[in-house]
């Protein structure tokens, strides 16, 4: 194995005991009001994983390069990591009130600063960062598809009941916050 495949299986290691860490240890508490979820956390646990064993089989199974030239894991390899450390940074940002279900703690405010300022859900959007960069780093068309795709499709449902509950909660705050900020992408989406 090669220098930056052994990073790759230890940044896909990483990225995997992480994000079950994260499910394990940051759930709601029994006096959370936890009824808002409809079962978006079961969907992530459902694509997320579909989409990495996916978009792996697909490129040792086909060959469609994005491109011949080695850049490309290179610049997937970065996207994995950033993704993974900034998603980190901002889970310890939210502290308490990041849970891994949709949760609106007894004393929950807005976050408007820092990632928070541009994005309403920085956390989902370097968590598709490393999904992009893995499609990247496999350098295969279908590859690429199949790891970004699901994931982006399981989030935009958790972003909707999401943003329902927090309309719910915040009411015109939140119909203001998202006047300035994006969902994902600053200035664009």
């Amino acid at each position: 194995m090669t220098p930056l495949q052994i990073l790759f299986s230890i940044s896909m290691a990483v990225w995997f005991l992480s994000e079950f860490l994260y499910k394990n240890i940051l759930k709601s508490n029994k006096e959370d009001r936890k009824d808002k979820d409809k079962s978006t956390l079961n969907i992530l646990w459902l694509a997320i994983p579909f989409s990495i064993a996916a978009a792996i089989t697909i490129s040792n199974l086909s060959t469609l390069p994005i491109t011949r030239e080695k850049w490309i894991l290179y610049v997937g390899e970065a996207l994995i990591l950033i993704g993974i450390i900034l998603r980190f940074i901002i889970i310890r940002s939210l502290g308490k009130y990041f849970t891994v279900d949709v949760t609106i703690r007894q004393d929950h405010k807005i976050k408007k600063e820092g990632f928070y300022k541009y994005l309403r859900h920085p956390s989902y959007a370097f968590s598709l960062l490393t999904s992009l960069g893995l499609g990247l780093y496999l350098n295969n068309w279908l590859s690429l598809l199949f790891a970004f795709v699901p994931p982006f499709l399981a989030f935009a449902y958790r972003i909707k009941i999401e943003e329902q509950a927090l309309l719910e909660q915040f009411g015109q705050e939140y119909i203001e916050y998202r006047k300035t900020t994006k969902k994902l992408i600053p200035f664009i989406y």
